[in-house]
């Protein structure tokens, strides 16, 4: 790659080729990298929740934002909210566990309130009240003086209410 020009897609749209890190920062070219999720995969809701799970367990956060990503932008119009609020706390646990309070702290709670305004309920599976609460509790801990990076495996959240 000519480190003078954009990275482009067969399209020719702007795409990043660096490989990236498990949390998802860029590394230099020719470095080995965490493999990319695919982009614009199609899922069905259970689908998008195992595969996010199984990212956030594994300390994937930035990843599992994308397959987030992915179900917000494909999925029916009256859920895009609750998609768009778990890639937020997907997001802001990721800049959490790269040791950015501020900006964890702060997608964090806009993807609990996001939630929220989705309403109680939940669904799917999902445990929209306790993931709010989790959100909440861990921008407080990401604030504190001197909490440093966290670790997003030990962090990850449970996205369905009856998972243990």
């Amino acid at each position: 790659m000519n480190e003078t020009r954009r990275d482009r897609d067969s399209e020719g749209r702007a795409h990043n080729a660096r490989p990236r890190d498990g949390l998802g920062r860029p590394l230099p070219y020719g470095t080995p990298g965490v493999e990319r999720q695919p982009e614009g995969v199609v899922r069905s809701a259970d689908e998008t929740v195992r595969e996010a799970q199984r990212l956030l367990d594994a300390g994937m956060p930035f990843h599992a934002h994308e397959v987030f990503e992915d179900a917000w932008k494909s999925g029916p119009d009256g859920e895009r909210e609750l998609w768009r609020g778990l890639a937020q706390l997907a997001v802001g646990l990721t800049h959490a566990a790269r040791g950015n309070a501020t900006g964890g702290a702060r997608l964090l709670r806009r993807g609990a309130a996001a939630l929220e305004a989705y309403g109680p309920a939940g669904t799917h599976g999902i445990g929209v009240g306790a993931l709010a609460c989790w959100a909440r509790e861990l921008a407080e801990r990401v604030q504190r003086a001197g909490a440093g990076p966290v670790d997003a495996a030990a962090e990850a959240p449970r996205l369905r209410a009856d998972a243990s």
